[in-house]
């Protein structure tokens, strides 16, 4: 029911629509730029600007009913606008920017980290992936380092689409053990970053790991007798 606008192009700031409807749930339109929460990364905030000039504040946004409606919340007390009206939808940029390199990140993060990921969530500030690494010994230093270089290396990054019966014959492509890739819509999208990393993920990214800026392990913490969290963080 809505064009997920930012999975074509995560850099878009915002884009015409118009209201399918508008209700105690929330506020879907035709097409968004709102990123849902989902696979670990939040909603986008942002606002919803209306042709007579007014503005609903959007304070977060999450999946519909089914898998192709976003609903947009607004701020409590909001005026809600109506259905059919011609709006433009933009995000909080700076916010959804900093999610795009934390994200990208991560992804950095599960080729320097043996190990599958058992949890994670994305942070405008810091963000965290927990590891399933038994015996191993995590070392901040180590880490962040690596992690630097392969940011410094400016690598490209691109999302590409298979089919669900590719997806099936290389399961060693999903990395995350608490979400699976959504199946049984014809093809999966992963996140390439070229020579480096390669799994399914939904999220938004920036194009270039050099684009991350320079970031640390901040913390690591032992979780269970195999289970290591670490958290990173914008240096």
């Amino acid at each position: 029911m809505t064009e997920a606008v930012f999975r074509d192009d995560a850099y878009l700031r915002e884009c015409a629509a118009n209201v399918l409807s508008a209700d105690a749930r929330g506020i879907v339109l035709d097409r968004t730029v709102f990123y849902p929460t989902g696979g670990g990364q939040p909603g986008d905030t942002g606002e919803i600007r209306l042709a007579d000039g007014g503005r609903v504040a959007i304070v977060d946004t999450v999946k519909g009913e089914g898998p192709d409606q976003i609903l947009h919340i607004p701020a409590p007390g909001s005026a809600l606008p109506e259905a059919g009206a011609a709006v433009v939808a933009a995000i909080d940029w700076e916010r959804r920017h900093r999610h795009m390199r934390m994200h990208t990140c991560m992804h950095l993060l599960c080729a320097v980290v043996p190990g599958a990921v058992t949890g994670g969530q994305v942070g405008a500030e810091r963000s965290r992936l927990d590891f399933d690494v038994p015996g191993e010994a995590l070392d901040k230093g180590v880490l962040t380092e690596k992690l630097n270089a392969l940011i410094a290396a400016d690598h490209p990054v691109e999302p590409r689409w298979i089919t669900d019966a590719e997806m099936a014959e290389r399961p060693e492509l999903v990395r995350t053990m608490s979400v699976k890739p959504p199946a049984g819509h014809g093809r999966v999208r992963l996140l390439d970053i070229a020579g480096v990393d390669l799994q399914p993920c939904g999220g938004t990214h920036v194009r270039r790991t050099g684009e991350i800026g320079r970031v640390e392990v901040a913390k690591i913490e032992n979780k269970g007798r195999q289970n290591r969290r670490v958290v990173i963080a914008f240096a």
